[in-house]
């Protein structure tokens, strides 16, 4: 047998693994290749790998053969029970010190279980998320891997040569931390794109829906938008889509789409995790359930003949609008991200992971599916003060919201009295509002929870962490229960 020869080896050879492949060969790397369905290694070799260094691998016997030590084995399949198998395929033909690396969207809870497994076994194992889609896969993704802190070293290289370039040459690829820290940032990438994505539609909505804009008029909106505070790749390709023409109709190909969002799961588990930790995420939540409202179609098709609205029409500055949705847009977005790196803050705390901010801020800012301008100031402002609390607080992102507020609340007053949904925004709002608030009306929260469960509360006259109980009903009992942490 012939030595080995390749740098890495690729399993799962979709447009994702077949793009990262490409990428890492012309970076210099030779990369080994097997697909489930054979047949498909050997069209990639004969076909958009012809003449590269590429080896195709029939087996994962070969595939592990043709690997320099330490071997390097990423695998791009589907999360769940395809990983394990693959990883469980992988484990007898590797030596210690070997590295496998999971680079799709694995739920983070199952990254923390398969590193503690592979590195029981003796081996290496890295979770990262790959962020940019096809594009980035081939040009340059945002790269977070996480796991095992002594594969670094040997990824290192080729990771961050294969990644996307910012300010300079600055790889938009970092270590995150242990275990599961990398797909967390994935995972929590995923929910801010989830947020972002529906706060452009509600402004496409406010455009379109309240001052009647046209596709084409909204798309000279997005073009002046995305040369300032919100330039950035989504609303780059929003632009882009609403001006595409269908050839089969002439139409529009963005009124010929049926408004059923899908989605894959990256958003929920967000949601998910902010309850988990505690956290307050509302935006992207009410992203999440914009896009189930969204699936009702049948319900809503139905219930628009008998529910009825208010029928505003729009009197005022028609200019001025589109620029109340702007900066209502961005700050909703400050609000958007200042919730997802609270949530990771809170993540770390608990997981015992120690993560950058300004690092992920940065590996976000080029490559992946949410980079933007703005990713810079967060970078900065994490830079400055790494233990900031919310970026709410920094003085750059304090006074951006300042001067949008008065806008924000115009735009969310005005889609209220349009009957036109917006939740993220109003979310982002209320999250504004809530975090600013010295005094919320929990107070009485507390108070019906004492009254029907005592539940205790904690007094504002007392210190911290004693808690009482009243005897609401009068029926003189004095046992009461447990105390909680949220």
């Amino acid at each position: 047998m012939s030595a080995p020869t390749a740098d890495i080896a690729m399993i799962g050879l979709a447009v994702m693994g077949e793009n990262l492949v490409l990428n890492m060969e012309s970076h210099g790397f030779t990369v080994a290749v097997f697909n489930r369905t054979v047949e498909k290694v050997d069209a990639f070799v004969a076909g958009r790998g012809k003449g590269k260094k590429i080896v195709g691998c029939k087996t994962i016997a070969d595939l592990c053969a043709a690997l320099k030590r330490p071997r390097k084995v990423m695998m791009l399949v589907k999360a769940g029970k395809a990983v394990d198998e693959c990883i469980e395929q992988l484990l007898p033909y590797l030596q210690p010190g070997d590295i496998i690396i999971d680079g799709g969207n694995s739920h983070y809870p199952d990254t923390i279980r398969r590193t503690k497994y592979v590195e029981s076994k003796g081996f290496l194992y890295i979770g990262t998320g790959v962020s940019g889609g096809e594009e980035g896969a081939l040009k340059g993704p945002s790269i977070m891997p996480g796991g095992s802190a002594a594969a670094w070293p040997h990824v290192k290289p080729i990771f961050q040569a294969v990644s996307a370039k910012v300010d300079g040459g600055a790889p938009c690829c970092d270590w995150v931390g242990s275990d599961g820290a990398g797909h967390f940032v994935k995972m929590v990438h995923n929910g801010i794109e989830y947020g972002d994505m529906q706060m452009i539609c509600e402004a496409y909505s406010l455009l379109k829906g309240v001052v009647g804009l046209t596709n084409d008029e909204i798309h000279e909106v997005f073009t002046k938008w995305n040369e300032g505070e919100l330039d950035s790749y989504l609303i780059q390709i929003t632009r882009d889509i609403l001006a595409e023409k269908d050839p089969e109709t002439g139409s529009h190909v963005v009124d010929v789409i049926l408004d059923t969002a899908g989605q894959k799961g990256t958003g929920k588990w967000t949601s998910v995790a902010a309850l988990d930790y505690g956290v307050a995420a509302p935006t992207v939540a009410e992203a999440v359930f914009a896009r189930c409202m969204s699936a009702m179609k049948d319900e809503r098709v139905a219930a628009a003949q008998v529910l009825r609205g208010p029928k505003a029409t729009f009197k005022g500055d028609k200019e001025a609008f589109i620029e109340d949705v702007r900066q209502a847009l961005y700050a909703s977005k400050i609000c958007s991200y200042a919730q997802g790196f609270q949530l990771m803050r809170a993540a770390a705390a608990e997981q015992k992971w120690t993560l950058d901010y300004g690092s992920i801020a940065l590996m976000w800012r080029g490559g992946c599916i949410i980079r933007a301008r703005f990713l810079g100031d967060i970078k900065a402002a994490f830079d400055k003060k790494p233990k900031l609390a919310n970026l709410l607080l920094d003085p750059y992102f304090k006074k951006a919201i300042r001067k949008s507020q008065p806008a924000w609340r115009r735009a969310v007053m005005k889609a209220v009295k349009h009957g036109v949904p917006v939740p993220a925004f109003c979310s982002g709002l209320a999250y504004y509002d809530g975090y600013r608030a010295a005094t919320l009306p929990a107070n009485l929260l507390q108070a019906q929870r004492d009254y029907f469960g005592a539940h205790t509360y904690e007094r504002v006259d007392k210190p911290r962490g004693q808690f009482f109980h009243t005897d609401w009903c009068k029926l003189g009992g004095s046992t009461t229960s447990s105390t909680y942490v949220v």
